[in-house]
């Protein structure tokens, strides 16, 4: 190896290596999340809102009606009044913080009953601020069946109806 090859192999490991920390505040962190998820599971998206900052930042990657940035309390509660509509599921599987920053990995799916279905494991990054969520990004296993799902389920209005929205 050359020597900045090496360098770069320490500094990955380096990296690599720093321990995800468990202390009062990534405990508090996880938490939250755990409320969240209790909340999400009533499926009242409004019961979602307490747990939201109000510059909340959420991301949903994808080619289809619901992706995109969701900025704000009353944008992020209306993608997931959208989700509940299509009987959209989340079992937690597992969490991690360090810092403010909380992962999970969970289970997504839906069972509409009709037209291609959902089944999938998702990881979200939240990040926490002041006891909020302030952002997430969230990341899929499998691109191409959450886009054909959503496609599906939640179809554009025609053109004259959304350019009527945008006015």
């Amino acid at each position: 190896m050359t020597r900045l090859a090496l360098l770069a192999a320490g500094t990955l490991l380096a990296v690599s290596a720093a321990p995800a920390h468990s202390g009062p505040l990534e405990d508090r962190n996880i938490q939250l999340i755990k409320d969240y998820y209790a909340a999400y599971a009533t499926g009242n998206p409004e019961a979602m809102r307490p747990f939201l900052a109000p510059n909340v930042v959420w991301r949903i990657p994808g080619h289809h009606p619901l992706a995109g940035d969701k900025r704000g309390p009353d944008e992020v509660v209306a993608f997931f009044r959208g989700l509940a509509d299509g009987k959209f599921r989340a079992d937690p599987i597992f969490f991690q913080a360090q810092g403010d920053l909380v992962v999970d990995i969970h289970r997504g799916w839906s069972n509409v009953g009709s037209g291609p279905e959902i089944d999938q494991l998702y990881a979200l990054m939240f990040r926490i601020k002041d006891g909020k969520i302030a952002e997430t990004q969230n990341f899929l296993t499998d691109m191409y069946q959450s886009d054909a799902f959503y496609w599906a389920h939640y179809p554009l209005k025609s053109l004259p109806g959304r350019l009527a929205d945008d006015r």
